[in-house]
């Protein structure tokens, strides 16, 4: 591995105290790297080069800034199978998955270059007092990026884009199960254009004290995060001390509804994708699974057949379809939530047994006749479980699905158009996949409701997130 240093002003550097942390190849449990962690005095050493950098980016035309983005769109493109070998290295995904999380993150690049140039104000005239309402949107200020380790690419490109095309700098944390992707993505951000200090990457063991010290920084205005809503939590409670700016992607409890009037082929391939996407280590994975009593048995045995032809391995192997959990954690946690249900008089349909090592593998799981009390009910699974229940009224599985503090994402299968919109209006989250079991776009605003949080990624809203408007009253 190349970079493995922190990433501060446009250079690598060992880190100031010299401290360092081994990454793991969650398929055969060995060392790929050893990475620099971050302590205090980096992260100053951070924020002193990104105030630089950004008051000359904040003061370049919006044009300018977009060809930057659309340059780093163009080569990562050209690298996709590169950025992909080493997704999978570090977070286990099968080679699929990582092509796909490679494509998504770099779109990021070339959506907000088109975006950079559309962050329109307005003029009108004020009915009552008959001043002139000038309003412009400007940059908010340095931003501090905290990753998850499920999308290493994706889950930063979401959120460095649009903070450069707003004209702020960043410093992003990474997670620590994943640093390498990001570090891999700076020598292309500098061959695109980007200045020394525009984007600085902090890996570290020291997550808490390292973001809380950025946080309440003076120069930070904001605070970029996605996680668990327990960490996001901490979070929002540290960003009231300045009084930050915060867009925080949280925590979820997805629930699919497949009505007695769903098209079975259209339902199946969704779910699979739902709940199969990245193993089911995405927050916007199908959690809870409710099928029309007059539907179930059909759909539970066609999905344990969809579910048991999969392949598991390393997924640097082409022909894996599902490669490990991220960790030993992950994958108990997993193992635990399906013992639990099972205990509770869940069956197991296929799967659910952990096989022996190396490697954080566990086999695609299907549970029928899970109980409401079933922990893997009312918490994120993060794997590749899924946990099947019945309905006869809709307004009972309306009731079920909304019976959570998490708003991120539900699915809805459904042939009747109009009846299926009518539940979505009524489901009690930011996004809806309507026959469909995949809703995340660059072009589209990604966020929840309730906790599962705040603001919106992607689409015009995840640039706005960078950005304060700004009024001024006039009159000639």
């Amino acid at each position: 591995m190349k970079n493995t240093d922190l990433y501060i002003n446009g250079q690598w550097q060992p880190g100031s105290e010299g401290q360092r942390f081994d990454v793991i190849n969650p398929a055969t449990e060995e060392v790929l790297a050893s990475v620099a962690s971050a302590e205090i005095a980096d992260a100053d050493s951070a924020l002193d080069a990104a105030e630089t950098a950004m008051a000359d980016w904040s003061a370049r035309t919006p044009r300018a800034r977009s060809e930057v983005l659309r340059k780093a769109w163009e080569l990562m493109s050209d690298r996709l199978e590169e950025f992909a070998h080493l997704i999978t290295l570090e977070n286990g995904k099968a080679r699929a998955d990582a092509i796909g999380e490679a494509i998504y993150a770099a779109e990021f690049f070339r959506w907000f270059a088109e975006e950079a140039v559309r962050a329109d104000g307005m003029i009108t005239h004020a009915p009552s007092s008959g001043t002139r309402i000038i309003v412009q949107h400007k940059p908010a200020g340095l931003a501090v990026l905290v990753t998850p380790w499920n999308y290493p690419a994706a889950m930063g490109t979401r959120k460095i884009a649009p903070a450069l095309a707003a004209g702020c700098a960043v410093i992003i944390k990474p997670a620590s199960e994943t640093p390498l992707t990001m570090l891999a993505l700076m020598p292309l951000l500098e061959e695109a254009g980007a200045p020394p200090g525009l984007v600085n990457v902090l890996p570290s063991r020291r997550t808490g004290a390292l973001v809380d010290h950025m946080m309440h920084d003076p120069r930070v205005r904001v605070v970029s995060f996605t996680g668990s809503t327990v960490v996001g939590r901490k979070l929002l409670k540290g960003a009231a001390d300045q009084v930050l700016k915060p867009a925080m992607e949280l925590g979820g409890n997805a629930p699919v509804i497949v009505l007695e009037d769903a098209n079975m082929e259209t339902a199946i391939e969704g779910t699979m994708l739902a709940k199969m996407r990245n193993l089911g280590e995405a927050c916007t994975a199908a959690n809870r699974i409710y099928v029309h009593a007059n539907l179930a048995e059909e759909f539970t045995r066609r999905l344990s057949e969809e579910m048991s032809a999969l392949k598991v391995g390393d997924g640097t192997d082409p022909s894996v379809d599902v490669g490990p959990l991220v960790n030993a954690d992950t994958r108990n946690k997993v193992a635990g939530f399906v013992a639990d249900a099972v205990a509770k008089g869940a069956r197991i349909e296929c799967g659910g047994t952990t096989p022996d090592g190396p490697g954080f593998f566990y086999p695609p799981t299907v549970l029928s006749n899970v109980p409401e009390s079933a922990e893997c009910v009312n918490d994120e699974i993060f794997g590749p479980v899924a946990a099947i229940q019945t309905f006869t009224n809709q307004e009972d599985v309306l009731r079920r699905a909304n019976a959570t503090e998490y708003g991120l994402v539900a699915y809805v299968f459904s042939d009747d158009f109009k009846r299926a919109l009518q539940v979505c209006e009524r489901l009690e989250y930011g996004m809806v996949g309507l026959n469909r079991g995949l809703v995340s776009d660059p072009a589209a605003p990604f966020g929840g409701v309730k906790q599962s949080g705040l603001g919106r990624e992607g689409g015009h809203e995840g640039m706005l997130e960078f950005m304060e408007t700004q009024y001024i009253s006039a009159s000639w």
